[in-house]
């Protein structure tokens, strides 16, 4: 079934970005998901991101892989690039994609079976191989197309909407990148858009894969007593390591530090962002109490968002490869393909 077009229908003169654009140019086609499912929440927060962010539809691309979460891409920024892939196999095409054209602004959305089953290798070397990105991960502990089997995030004693407990351990999408050197890991959850939106900026500001777990309940096949990916079990179990809000560059705005819960600063629009202190000891830039703290709070049964882990210092494919600045897509093809006398020269090395 293919999206109908959203009608476009001004009922209200909307704020313009710095584009001169309205949040409605960052939407797509109206969405054929199931009412109330979170990966609809997760697309508003996407669409609100980029349109704050003034980012210009054309330099975005969008990338997904197969199942529920993968059709979101076709529900927001209708201008940008994209393309849809088999399952599992995302992380390639935005791989491929990425080395050809640096100059774009990516985003892949998957979801948990298409990232952490049949395309967990591929998730694994992108994370290795730390391609410049935003990889949205719409976690919600099924297979929703095919009628609600447990995933691989599906945790022990989970049950099923018929009643079946869940008796395999979970791949944890944020364990899995603190043990494979990713450099930005974060969880959300699609219910909480005040938290969602300013991990999103983050992530796109981020030089590298930023992996962004959210947990977005599947409200036919795993929204009911039991489930540890419901709406009612996140809200009673969710813990917010790091209440913030993302500053894009501007003259510095300081103040001093207190031990209170939480701190209001004014920015330069005038609007105010919160910021509450983290646990004593707790630092997102070291990559083993990280995972000790996360082990910790899922002990207590708890789960841990916000800004979970950053490395603002690593190097992205492109630096790994000592590639050109210019996008290899506009390379002239005479550099590309020099003819047969300079591939011949080269291979008189190798006779």
């Amino acid at each position: 079934m293919s999206s109908p077009t959203k009608p476009l229908i001004p009922l209200a003169v909307l704020p313009k970005n710095e584009l001169g654009l309205t949040v409605r140019d960052y939407e797509g086609a109206m969405s054929t998901l199931c009412a109330g499912c979170g990966h609809d929440s997760v697309t508003a927060a996407i669409t609100q991101m980029y349109f704050e962010l003034s980012m210009p539809p054309h330099m975005i691309a969008k990338l997904s892989g197969i199942g529920c979460s993968s059709k979101t891409p076709t529900y927001f920024v209708r201008g940008a690039h994209g393309f849809n892939s088999a399952h599992g196999r995302m992380a390639t095409i935005a791989t491929g994609a990425n080395a050809a054209n640096r100059e774009l602004s990516y985003i892949g959305i998957s979801g948990d079976g298409d990232s952490l089953s049949i395309g967990i290798g591929h998730l694994a070397h992108l994370m290795r191989r730390n391609v410049n990105m935003v990889y949205v991960l719409e976690n919600n502990g099924v297979y929703g197309l095919t009628k609600g089997q447990f995933s691989a995030s599906a945790d022990i004693g989970s049950r099923s909407k018929r009643g079946v407990p869940n008796i395999v351990a979970p791949i944890d999408p944020i364990m899995l990148g603190l043990s494979m050197g990713a450099t930005f890991l974060a969880r959300s959850f699609s219910g909480d858009k005040e938290q969602l939106i300013p991990l999103l900026k983050a992530a796109v500001a981020h030089k590298g894969l930023a992996l962004v777990d959210v947990i977005s309940p599947c409200v036919t096949f795993n929204d009911h007593e039991g489930s540890t990916k419901s709406y009612r079990f996140m809200r009673e179990h969710e813990v917010k390591e790091i209440e913030t809000d993302f500053v894009p560059w501007q003259q510095e705005i300081s103040m001093p530090h207190h031990k209170d819960d939480a701190r209001e600063v004014i920015l330069h629009d005038g609007s105010a962002v919160r910021f509450r202190s983290v646990p004593e000891g707790y630092d997102p830039h070291d990559r083993q109490k990280v995972e000790e703290y996360i082990r910790e709070r899922h002990d207590r049964g708890e789960i841990a968002t916000g800004l979970l882990y950053v490395n603002e210092s690593s190097s992205d494919v492109h630096e790994m490869n000592n590639t050109p600045e210019l996008a290899l897509s506009k390379v002239p093809f005479s550099k590309l393909c020099p003819g047969a006398g300079a591939l011949a020269k080269l291979q008189e090395d190798f006779r």
